[in-house]
């Protein structure tokens, strides 16, 4: 049964859908109740799932006078959904149901020097790998979504053509007859973590990405907010240095908290009878543990800089909520001293470290798709920021 091929369904039956989707597996009659159906229309909506295999039995429950009650859940015939995050060095795949149980992870490297059209041979091989491990039990698979390092909207499409962030789909799109869904990665990133980490219950906050390059994803009252143009969040952009007597320069800011310039000014001040300097971010990160005094100086100074952007996050958008994340980002030496810095800057905002790690992009990527797969099967129009339909 592909996408396009779900039948209409009643309303209690999506009512139904609907709810075990949002909470997991529940007895018959508590569904009855959380909706107020009664027992026929229930017992109705039940069977007209579970013929089309969008709900299963998971066992049963006995309840406090001894009787028992069925478990329902999303069954394997509504199928799974596939979250791809294309990262700088490797791609990596989640799948999971459509009650949010993960299936499979898949994980490939990227050639050095990749081209576009590789790239996009790296991402087939991922997705083309994805139902192998997920086995038969799961056998639609309803959409993709892929996090890309790039501005994403209608408006910066290639058609497939040049350098837009739908180019390095071309082959998925030639050979996955699915809907692919399209978004930036750091907003992926904070839509992973609003559903699966450090902002759990959290409606409004926002997502610090700090590595090679900054970047910052903004959920406001559970919505992702992508500007008007799809490109809120590109902090990287805000003007650098700025002073009476430099002139900023374009992308000026996200060079200096990048990690490389971070390993360059670690070097060129490193004191000779330290020994050899770091040569990348992680082994400062490691040497400042080790107790090193110029490597936790740098550290200091890297995280005052990350609090002083912080703090122009909070006096903009007043999130909250700050979660650190990137490579250097989810560091936890640098939190208690970006905290300090953006509290003394704007006001004192609570600064989580992510705890997705490098999985977070690929599962807010899977949230995605699972919405917008939801919204196929209820009849339902929800609108991610791009959707490339099958060929």
């Amino acid at each position: 049964m592909a996408p396009s091929e779900i039948p209409s369904l009643t309303e209690s039956a999506r009512a139904v859908l609907r709810l075990l989707a949002s909470q997991g597996p529940v007895t018959r009659p508590k569904l009855g109740s959380m909706l107020e159906l009664s027992k026929p229309t229930m017992s109705a909506a039940v069977s007209e799932l579970s013929a089309l295999g969008l709900v299963a039995s998971r066992g049963t429950e006995r309840g406090a006078i001894g009787r028992t009650a069925t478990i329902y859940g999303i069954g394997p015939g509504a199928g799974y959904v596939v979250g791809i995050d294309v990262g700088a060095a490797q791609v990596r795949a989640v799948a999971y149901s459509m009650d949010a149980q993960p299936l499979a992870t898949v994980e490939e490297s990227i050639p050095e020097r990749a081209t576009t059209d590789e790239i996009g041979a790296v991402i087939l091989s991922v997705a083309k790998s994805i139902p192998a491990k997920v086995g038969k039990t799961f056998r639609i698979l309803r959409s993709i979504a892929v996090a890309v390092p790039r501005i994403v909207s209608h408006s910066r499409l290639g058609n497939g053509q040049g350098n837009g962030p739908d180019a390095v789909l071309r082959t998925l799109l030639r050979k996955i007859d699915v809907p692919i869904i399209l978004e930036n990665n750091v907003n992926c990133a904070a839509i992973g973590e609003m559903h699966f980490g450090a902002a759990q219950g959290h409606q409004t906050f926002a997502f610090l990405q700090v590595g090679v390059r900054v970047g910052l994803g903004l959920i406001n009252e559970g919505r992702l907010y992508r500007g008007a143009g799809g490109a809120a969040g590109e902090v990287g952009r805000m003007p650098f240095p700025w002073s009476a007597s430099e002139v900023p320069y374009r992308e000026g800011l996200e060079h200096y908290l990048g990690s490389r310039a971070l390993v360059e000014r670690s070097q060129q001040t490193w004191p000779a009878e330290e020994g050899a300097p770091p040569s990348s971010a992680k082994e400062l990160f490691a040497l400042a543990l080790a107790g090193s005094r110029p490597a936790a100086e740098a550290v200091s100074r890297h995280a005052a800089d990350i609090g002083r952007l912080a703090a122009g996050c909070i006096g903009m958008f007043d999130p909250g909520l700050i979660v650190l994340g990137g490579g250097v980002g989810r560091n936890a030496l640098m939190t208690a001293e970006v905290e300090r810095v953006a509290g003394e800057l704007a006001w004192p905002t609570p600064i989580a470290v992510s705890t997705l790690g490098d999985v977070g992009t690929a599962l807010g990527a899977m949230k995605l798709a699972l919405d917008y797969s939801l919204g196929l099967i209820l009849r339902e129009d929800r609108h991610p920021a791009v959707v490339l339909p099958p060929l």
